[in-house]
Protein backbone atom coordinates (compact mmCIF):
# COMPACT_ATOMS: atom_id res chain seq x y z
CA UNK A 1 0.00 0.00 0.00
CA UNK A 2 1.47 3.36 -1.05
CA UNK A 3 2.18 5.83 1.79
CA UNK A 4 0.90 9.42 1.38
CA UNK A 5 3.57 11.89 0.33
CA UNK A 6 4.96 14.11 3.07
CA UNK A 7 3.82 17.74 3.08
CA UNK A 8 6.33 20.13 1.51
CA UNK A 9 7.42 23.10 3.68
CA UNK A 10 8.65 25.17 0.72
CA UNK A 11 5.59 27.45 0.60
CA UNK A 12 5.96 28.46 4.24
CA UNK A 13 9.64 29.26 3.75
CA UNK A 14 8.82 31.55 0.81
CA UNK A 15 6.20 33.38 2.87
CA UNK A 16 8.71 34.14 5.62
CA UNK A 17 11.25 35.37 3.10
CA UNK A 18 8.75 37.81 1.58
CA UNK A 19 7.82 39.16 5.03
CA UNK A 20 11.44 39.83 5.93
CA UNK A 21 12.19 41.45 2.57
CA UNK A 22 9.26 43.87 2.94
CA UNK A 23 10.69 45.47 6.07
CA UNK A 24 13.88 46.96 4.55
CA UNK A 25 11.81 47.99 1.51
CA UNK A 26 9.76 50.21 3.82
CA UNK A 27 12.96 51.82 5.12
CA UNK A 28 14.08 52.52 1.53
CA UNK A 29 10.74 54.13 0.62
CA UNK A 30 10.73 56.38 3.71
CA UNK A 31 14.36 57.34 3.11
CA UNK A 32 13.60 58.38 -0.45
CA UNK A 33 10.70 60.57 0.66
CA UNK A 34 12.88 62.28 3.26
CA UNK A 35 15.58 62.86 0.66
CA UNK A 36 13.02 64.24 -1.85
CA UNK A 37 11.59 66.64 0.71
CA UNK A 38 15.08 67.80 1.68
CA UNK A 39 16.01 68.44 -1.95
CA UNK A 40 12.75 70.27 -2.68
CA UNK A 41 13.57 72.60 0.20
CA UNK A 42 17.21 72.83 -0.95
CA UNK A 43 18.56 71.75 2.42
CA UNK A 44 21.93 70.05 2.62
CA UNK A 45 22.58 67.10 4.91
CA UNK A 46 24.78 69.45 6.93
CA UNK A 47 21.86 71.82 7.45
CA UNK A 48 19.53 69.02 8.58
CA UNK A 49 22.21 67.65 10.90
CA UNK A 50 22.74 71.05 12.51
CA UNK A 51 19.01 71.56 13.10
CA UNK A 52 18.29 68.06 14.45
CA UNK A 53 21.51 67.18 16.32
CA UNK A 54 21.62 63.97 14.25
CA UNK A 55 24.88 63.02 12.58
CA UNK A 56 25.36 63.43 8.84
CA UNK A 57 26.27 59.74 8.61
CA UNK A 58 23.05 58.65 10.32
CA UNK A 59 20.96 60.95 8.10
CA UNK A 60 22.65 59.54 5.02
CA UNK A 61 21.89 55.99 6.19
CA UNK A 62 18.22 56.89 6.68
CA UNK A 63 17.95 58.41 3.21
CA UNK A 64 19.54 55.31 1.65
CA UNK A 65 17.26 52.94 3.57
CA UNK A 66 20.13 51.48 5.56
CA UNK A 67 18.71 52.50 8.93
CA UNK A 68 15.17 52.23 10.31
CA UNK A 69 14.39 55.51 12.12
CA UNK A 70 12.18 55.67 15.19
CA UNK A 71 8.98 57.69 15.32
CA UNK A 72 10.86 60.27 17.42
CA UNK A 73 13.49 60.71 14.70
CA UNK A 74 10.86 60.90 11.94
CA UNK A 75 8.89 63.53 13.87
CA UNK A 76 12.08 65.56 14.33
CA UNK A 77 12.92 65.35 10.62
CA UNK A 78 9.38 66.21 9.54
CA UNK A 79 9.46 69.23 11.86
CA UNK A 80 12.69 70.56 10.34
CA UNK A 81 11.36 69.96 6.83
CA UNK A 82 8.24 71.94 7.71
CA UNK A 83 5.73 69.13 7.19
CA UNK A 84 3.72 66.67 9.22
CA UNK A 85 4.69 63.00 9.45
CA UNK A 86 1.93 62.30 6.90
CA UNK A 87 4.23 63.78 4.23
CA UNK A 88 6.40 60.66 4.63
CA UNK A 89 3.56 58.41 3.45
CA UNK A 90 2.52 57.42 -0.05
CA UNK A 91 4.05 58.76 -3.22
CA UNK A 92 7.00 61.12 -3.34
CA UNK A 93 5.92 64.71 -2.62
CA UNK A 94 5.54 67.27 -5.36
CA UNK A 95 7.29 70.60 -5.20
CA UNK A 96 4.13 72.48 -4.18
CA UNK A 97 2.74 69.64 -2.03
CA UNK A 98 -0.76 70.26 -3.38
CA UNK A 99 -3.45 67.59 -3.42
CA UNK A 100 -7.15 67.81 -4.36
CA UNK A 101 -7.95 64.33 -3.06
CA UNK A 102 -10.89 64.22 -0.66
CA UNK A 103 -11.53 60.52 0.01
CA UNK A 104 -9.19 57.72 1.08
CA UNK A 105 -10.59 54.22 0.52
CA UNK A 106 -10.03 51.53 3.14
CA UNK A 107 -7.90 49.42 0.79
CA UNK A 108 -5.79 52.40 -0.29
CA UNK A 109 -4.42 53.55 3.06
CA UNK A 110 -0.69 54.31 2.94
CA UNK A 111 1.15 52.73 5.86
CA UNK A 112 4.33 53.66 7.67
CA UNK A 113 5.61 50.58 9.47
CA UNK A 114 8.32 51.18 12.06
CA UNK A 115 9.00 47.49 12.33
CA UNK A 116 11.92 47.72 14.75
CA UNK A 117 9.84 49.48 17.39
CA UNK A 118 6.51 47.68 16.91
CA UNK A 119 4.63 50.80 15.79
CA UNK A 120 2.78 51.26 12.51
CA UNK A 121 0.67 54.18 11.29
CA UNK A 122 -1.97 54.00 8.58
CA UNK A 123 -2.81 57.35 7.02
CA UNK A 124 -6.60 57.74 6.85
CA UNK A 125 -6.63 61.22 5.31
CA UNK A 126 -5.39 62.01 1.76
CA UNK A 127 -1.60 62.20 1.58
CA UNK A 128 -0.04 65.59 0.85
CA UNK A 129 3.00 67.43 2.11
CA UNK A 130 0.80 70.53 2.38
CA UNK A 131 -1.81 69.04 4.75
CA UNK A 132 -2.06 70.60 8.21
CA UNK A 133 -4.57 68.14 9.67
CA UNK A 134 -4.01 64.39 9.38
CA UNK A 135 -5.84 61.35 10.70
CA UNK A 136 -4.05 58.07 11.50
CA UNK A 137 -4.84 54.57 12.71
CA UNK A 138 -1.91 53.67 14.95
CA UNK A 139 -1.16 50.00 15.73
CA UNK A 140 1.19 49.10 18.58
CA UNK A 141 2.39 45.52 18.79
CA UNK A 142 2.81 43.98 22.26
CA UNK A 143 5.65 45.90 23.92
CA UNK A 144 5.78 48.42 21.05
CA UNK A 145 6.77 51.99 21.87
CA UNK A 146 8.21 55.25 20.58
CA UNK A 147 11.30 54.62 22.72
CA UNK A 148 12.49 55.62 26.16
CA UNK A 149 13.21 59.24 25.25
CA UNK A 150 10.56 61.93 25.32
CA UNK A 151 10.33 63.92 22.10
CA UNK A 152 8.66 67.07 20.78
CA UNK A 153 7.54 68.44 17.44
CA UNK A 154 5.28 71.11 16.00
CA UNK A 155 1.51 71.01 16.31
CA UNK A 156 -1.25 69.46 18.38
CA UNK A 157 -2.46 65.90 18.67
CA UNK A 158 -5.42 64.00 20.01
CA UNK A 159 -6.60 60.44 20.00
CA UNK A 160 -9.07 57.76 21.01
CA UNK A 161 -8.01 54.27 22.13
CA UNK A 162 -10.03 51.81 20.05
CA UNK A 163 -8.46 48.59 21.26
CA UNK A 164 -6.12 47.50 24.07
CA UNK A 165 -4.15 49.81 26.34
CA UNK A 166 -1.44 52.42 25.94
CA UNK A 167 0.80 54.24 28.39
CA UNK A 168 0.99 57.93 27.49
CA UNK A 169 3.59 60.23 29.03
CA UNK A 170 3.35 64.01 28.61
CA UNK A 171 5.91 66.11 30.49
CA UNK A 172 6.43 64.29 33.80
CA UNK A 173 3.01 62.62 34.06
CA UNK A 174 2.03 59.18 32.77
CA UNK A 175 -1.47 57.83 32.16
CA UNK A 176 -2.80 54.36 31.43
CA UNK A 177 -5.41 54.73 28.68
CA UNK A 178 -7.72 51.85 27.81
CA UNK A 179 -10.42 51.28 25.21
CA UNK A 180 -12.72 54.31 25.10
CA UNK A 181 -10.25 56.72 26.73
CA UNK A 182 -9.11 59.78 24.77
CA UNK A 183 -6.48 62.53 25.00
CA UNK A 184 -5.26 65.84 23.59
CA UNK A 185 -2.04 67.83 24.09
CA UNK A 186 0.27 70.28 22.40
CA UNK A 187 3.00 68.38 20.58
CA UNK A 188 5.66 70.80 21.86
CA UNK A 189 5.22 69.19 25.27
CA UNK A 190 7.71 66.30 25.66
CA UNK A 191 5.88 63.02 25.18
CA UNK A 192 6.11 59.31 24.43
CA UNK A 193 3.73 56.35 24.28
CA UNK A 194 3.87 52.57 24.47
CA UNK A 195 1.83 49.37 24.65
CA UNK A 196 2.48 47.76 28.06
CA UNK A 197 0.79 44.46 27.16
CA UNK A 198 2.94 41.48 26.26
CA UNK A 199 0.20 39.50 24.54
CA UNK A 200 -2.18 42.00 22.90
CA UNK A 201 -1.81 44.87 20.46
CA UNK A 202 -3.27 48.34 20.90
CA UNK A 203 -5.06 50.41 18.26
CA UNK A 204 -5.49 54.19 18.49
CA UNK A 205 -7.33 56.65 16.26
CA UNK A 206 -4.81 59.50 16.23
CA UNK A 207 -5.08 63.09 14.94
CA UNK A 208 -2.08 65.33 14.25
CA UNK A 209 -2.40 69.00 13.39
CA UNK A 210 0.62 70.96 12.15
CA UNK A 211 0.37 74.54 13.39
CA UNK A 212 3.66 76.08 12.20
CA UNK A 213 4.45 77.40 8.75
CA UNK A 214 6.72 75.63 6.25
Amino acid sequence: MRKPAAAKPAKRARTKAVTKAAEPAMDVAVGRRIRDLRRIRRFSLETIAARTSLSIGFLSQIERGLSSPSLRVLATLADVLGVGIAALFGASPSADGASDQVVTRGLQRPELKLWRTGVSKQLLSPASADNKLNLFLVHLEPGGSTGDELYTHDGEEAGLVLEGEIMLTVDSETWSLKTGDSFRFASRRPHRFSNPAQDAKAVVLWVNCVTGGN
